[in-house]
């Protein structure tokens, strides 16, 4: 019965949902984990009794994860898992509620994301040797990554097909399957430019196929994967001295701290990095402390009078946020 219910779900999340495949596996373990408590709660032979399980069964489980503390982003994530899981039993008319919908999903620590700024950026784009092939990709990759804001899962999946350079824009294909443009400017577009005029071909010729369609390619040819661009950019990293928690996500954080620092709306932010809802950007405002503290150095005529100087170190990174 379970591994009946479990299929079933899956194939729920992927043709239903249309969840990416990472998120409907980590969602399986979740289920299995829920299944694993009430084993141990109930038993084995009622390990299955969906119809028996309530608000407080719900609530005990998330109470069980906190005690083996489980991170809170962690703990809502099973939850969510939970509700999808039991939305989808309440259509195949295998329960009578969805308990999981009830449960409040744990407040979470709010980290601000680590990003770069302007001269860490420059330094970061010109690390690259541009007289080898994987240097021109590496420049892309780079050049890319801030210029659009895109996921690395969505550059490493472009084609292309997928690239318009007449008029800077790029197709990407996001979370949910959701396909959206965004733009680049002119300095990421040269940096594209060369690499398909030049590294791209000789990455090329080490490829099985003559015909290979990504945009990316490793040094056999092939598309190249997550954990190649991760590892690249860590390379390039370290070769800047930046710091080393950045990765290549930092660079998505980077693009959209830009953008708000430089008059753009979170509305228009919102929609060229892919997010469904407008809270998950509003993180962003908390990263523009410093410009506004600039901005009231500039300004007002007492600025110089509020208080002690303090060093540029401690005026470069954001005041962290008030419990």
């Amino acid at each position: 019965m379970h591994a009946g219910w479990l299929d079933g779900f899956l194939r729920y999340l992927s043709d239903v949902r249309q969840v990416a495949p990472a998120t409907a596996e980590a969602y399986s373990v979740d289920v299995n984990q829920f299944v694993d408590f009430l084993a141990e709660e109930w038993g084995e032979d009622r390990a299955y009794d969906w119809k028996a399980v309530d608000y407080r069964t719900i609530r005990r489980f998330l109470a069980h994860l906190s005690r083996a503390h489980y991170s809170k982003s962690t703990m809502a994530r099973k939850l969510a898992a939970l509700r999808s899981f039991f939305r989808y039993l309440l259509q195949e008319e295998a329960v009578d509620q969805n308990p999981a919908a009830l449960a409040p999903t744990p407040k979470q620590d709010r980290h601000l994301p680590e990003y770069l700024y302007e001269d860490e950026i420059e330094a970061l784009l010109q690390a690259p040797d541009e007289s080898e092939p994987l240097g021109q990709r590496d420049r892309t990759i780079l050049e890319m990554l801030y210029a659009t804001g895109v996921r690395v899962s969505e550059l490493v999946a472009l084609d292309l097909d997928d690239i318009d350079l007449e008029e800077l824009k790029i197709r990407v294909i996001g979370k949910g399957n959701r396909e959206r443009v965004v733009l680049m400017g002119e300095r990421a577009a040269s940096a594209l430019r060369r690499y398909l005029s030049d590294g791209r071909k000789q990455l090329l010729r080490n490829a099985q196929s003559p015909a290979e369609t990504a945009l990316l390619l490793n040094n056999n040819g092939g598309r190249l994967s997550v954990r190649g661009v991760q590892q690249r950019v860590h390379r390039h990293v370290l070769e800047t001295a930046a710091s080393s928690r950045v990765s290549p996500h930092s660079l998505r954080h980077t693009f959209a701290t830009h953008m708000l620092d430089g008059g753009a709306d979170l509305r228009s932010i919102q929609a060229l990095l892919g997010h469904r809802s407008l809270s998950t950007v509003g993180v962003y405002t908390h990263l523009t402390t410093e410009r506004m503290k600039q901005v009231y150095r500039d300004s007002h005529p007492l600025a110089d009078d509020s208080g002690p100087e303090e060093s540029d170190d401690e005026a470069r990174r954001p005041l962290p946020e008030a419990k």
